[in-house]
């Protein structure tokens, strides 16, 4: 039997008419209002770990049930799976790192980005509601990488929620052109809203097979409370345009064919460095806007080391305080950018240390959150012997 859950925002009124499931909604699903012209609410996951704590054992269930369900539809060998930047990044290597997990062969993983790298090919499609629009998905460098990205008869496209999945036609449609042998196409998300209507136009325009993956969906209504208070609020939260090669070290942008291994010792390595105070308390770690799957790549270390842990994101999706958001923490982002980054939910005193993963050097909007949080840096690295395997690098400013 179908449930209506109505949620008020300070932005309007959000209805869902979801259809049964074996999950309860709140388990999965907070709401919140956002900072946009275009779309002036947000589904706040709770097992995503970006907006929300989460502990690594709640993200690795929604990952092997995700990928779990993929794969009995189909979705095998040779398949190219891809990670929406930002929210989706963690999600989408790791229901990629479930898949390979349980045994399929020769797939790849890639993220699309918002960042700019000079002199590699890319795709370029929009996410008209988003708060920064411009995406970019960069054909891979390594020869094998670049073969099946060009030839996947199977794409994998993972995203945290649908609305209407418009923005993963566009990216269907993109990538047909380069690759005509493309036969199916599994839209995963943890949640999906869009209409039975935006679902036939997905099918029917991208003219290939196309499975749908969730674990809950219904239909959503939105009615705009016309608060010119609200509506006039607006954060720049679009790049300077410039490369950003030297900053990124996650490897998910140009291609992944296997999960990524941190060191045997990383839970001592990290344990170095923690102080001695408050070890009743959890540990955060934190990721850094699209590179936020090293985050829970430790988390998972240190939970099963013993330690309690929650991981969460930076973002620079702009969301207003209230509902399932309930603080706002801005700075300045760690890309040269010069925009807002936010951390959302975040009680520094509930935790016994605040561990920030990052790619990027450290910078002074890096160090500035170090010293505020009294955090912990660990800096990602690939090792260059071993494309799958990576260094975390602990530092305490």
């Amino acid at each position: 039997m179908q449930k209506t859950v109505t949620i008020k925002l300070d932005t309007g009124t959000l209805q869902l008419d979801v259809e049964p499931g074996h999950i309860p909604l709140r388990r999965l699903l907070g709401f919140a209002a956002r900072v946009s012209s275009k779309r002036k609410f947000l589904l706040v996951s709770k097992v995503l770990g970006k907006h929300y704590p989460v502990s690594p054992k709640t993200m690795s269930w929604s990952y092997r049930g995700l990928a779990r369900a993929a794969i009995q539809n189909g979705a095998g060998e040779g398949s190219l799976w891809i990670g929406m930047a930002e929210t989706a990044t963690g999600l989408g290597y790791g229901v990629f790192e479930a898949a390979c997990n349980t045994g399929i062969k020769n797939a790849l993983f890639m993220q699309t980005t918002r960042y700019h790298l000079d002199s590699i090919e890319r795709l370029e499609f929009e996410e008209a509601h988003s708060h920064a629009t411009d995406f970019f998905l960069y054909y891979p460098e390594h020869p094998d990488y670049r073969k099946q990205f060009l030839q996947a008869e199977t794409l994998v496209l993972i995203d945290d929620e649908i609305s209407t999945g418009k923005t993963f036609l566009r990216l269907i449609k993109a990538y047909q052109k380069i690759n005509p042998e493309l036969r199916k196409v599994f839209i995963v998300s943890l949640v999906n809203f869009a209409n039975s209507e935006d679902r036939a136009a997905l099918e029917s325009q991208a003219g290939v097979v196309v499975e749908w993956v969730c674990f809950r969906q219904g239909l959503l209504r939105f009615e705009d409370s016309q608060n010119t208070d609200i509506d006039n609020i607006t954060v720049n939260v679009s790049g300077n345009g410039q490369c950003k090669k030297h900053l990124l070290a996650w490897p998910g942008r140009l291609g992944i064919d296997a999960p990524i291994s941190l060191e045997p010792d990383v839970v001592e390595q990290c344990r170095s460095v923690f102080s001695d105070s408050g070890a009743h308390l959890p540990i955060l770690v934190l990721g850094t806007g699209e590179c936020n799957a090293p985050a829970y790549l430790l988390g998972r270390e240190l939970e099963s080391g013993g330690f309690k842990v929650k991981v969460q994101s930076t973002t620079r999706s702009p969301i207003h305080q209230g509902n399932d958001i309930a603080s706002v923490c801005r700075f300045e982002d760690n890309y040269e950018d010069g925009i807002p980054n936010f951390i959302y939910n975040l009680k520094s005193d509930d935790y016994r240390e605040i561990i920030v993963c990052h790619e990027t050097p450290l910078d002074k909007p890096l160090t500035d959150r170090l010293h505020a949080w009294q955090a912990v840096s660990a800096r990602f690295e690939l090792q260059p012997q071993n494309s799958n395997h990576a260094k975390l690098y602990f530092f305490r400013p």
